[in-house]
């Protein structure tokens, strides 16, 4: 078994990388500190069609696999997080319209996403469904030839510069669950902003709160099957890209905290080669490797139409973990100044708790990763 990327992805990752390292990562400090939107990045990503990396080339897209996407979101995140992030959970939304949506939707939306002239978002979790979005209070309702739906969602990354929320609405009884939600398109201007949440990390891409009341939409933009929508987005794998990102951020750290304590002096030599230094920067390394083949495992696996669970839930418990602890290790190896900012080193810790939390908290996984172990082994 040979654990190697073809010539193509060799040569996707290091085009990224490169435009990652000369243009996003010098304006990474100045984005996150002013919590400046990272416009041209993205539009610069929306030319190259990274922006529609995943996306049939018959819609503008490159027609590349979820290894891919695990390839080129590492790159970003390594750089800046919020910049990964937007990226991954745009192609979700055009993934969710491809897979799903009606052909007048794919021609309509696909191909201006492919560039990121038209942009989406997600509309899912709301206040009193996190975990558990069955819970979900969004409703919409049928009447003649529109929906009306009120509700609210509780955090839509990437709002603020969207165009459309793929919005999940509940459309029949809670008895009929999980058949209960359906998702729409509803394009950005129809919400009312409540509250533009400060956070810990992430600060160049916002995620605000917002509501909707008696809007309404017309019926050809119900994207699938009514009662079908939060069944359908278990099917698709775009979800990939929350370890891809832990992975990203882990690498980053250690990259650094090599550089750091290679030219960092005390006691007459460099702190890099004290034993105990070595050992611990060996350790970051480990857990990068580890968290990258466990998710390009999970992305190779659904690319092959494979069952993912175990694998998938393994890796975003794995990944984003590796990214908390790469970091907290580099800030501690830089000493005082990796609490400042004048090192990418905290930032790394910030944007990287937030991925123990979303595309459901860590906890929820071990529980799904312990349930597909037992029924693996049950026998």
């Amino acid at each position: 078994m040979r654990f190697e990327l073809t010539e193509d992805q060799r040569s996707l990752r290091a085009d990224v990388r490169e435009f990652a390292e000369n243009e996003i990562k010098p304006t990474a400090k100045g984005l996150d500190g002013q919590g400046e939107y990272p416009g041209e990045i993205l539009d610069e990503l929306g030319a190259r069609r990274l922006t529609g990396l995943t996306l049939p080339e018959e819609y503008g897209g490159r027609g590349e696999g979820l290894v891919e996407l695990a390839l080129v979101v590492e790159e970003l995140s390594a750089a800046l997080m919020s910049v990964a992030s937007t990226l991954g959970l745009h192609l979700g939304v055009a993934t969710v319209i491809e897979r799903f949506g009606s052909d007048e939707q794919r021609e309509t939306f696909l191909p201006e996403m492919a560039t990121f002239e038209t942009v989406g978002a997600l509309g899912l979790s709301e206040a009193n469904a996190g975990s558990n979005k069955l819970e979900m209070e969004t409703t919409a309702e049928r009447r003649g030839d529109e929906w009306v739906l009120d509700g609210h969602k509780q955090w839509v990354t990437n709002f603020l510069d969207a165009d459309y929320v793929l919005t999940y609405a509940k459309t029949g009884s809670d008895e009929d669950a999980p058949h209960d939600i359906s998702a729409f398109l509803v394009p950005t201007e129809e919400f009312e902003v409540e509250t533009v949440w400060e956070t810990l990390g992430a600060n160049s891409v916002k995620s605000p709160r917002v509501s909707l009341s008696d809007v309404r939409v017309p019926a050809d933009r119900l994207v699938g099957a009514e009662g079908n929508g939060y069944v359908q987005r278990g099917r698709i794998r775009t979800g990939v890209n929350v370890p891809a990102r832990g992975v990203g951020i882990a690498r980053a750290a250690l990259e650094d905290t090599v550089s750091y304590t290679k030219s960092r002096e005390q006691y007459g030599q460099h702190i890099g080669d004290f034993q105990g230094v070595r050992w611990e920067v060996g350790r970051m390394a480990e857990r990068v490797d580890t968290a990258r083949l466990l998710t390009l495992r999970a992305a190779d696996r659904a690319d092959r139409g494979r069952d993912v669970t175990r694998e998938f839930s393994m890796a975003k418990i794995n990944a984003t973990q590796a990214a908390v602890d790469n970091a907290n290790d580099a800030i501690q190896l830089h000493g005082g100044v990796g609490y400042t900012t004048e090192h990418h080193v905290e930032r790394y810790l910030r944007d990287a708790k937030l991925l123990t939390i979303a595309g459901g908290p860590n906890e929820g996984h071990k529980n799904t990763l312990a349930d597909a172990v037992f029924e693996q082994h049950g026998d």
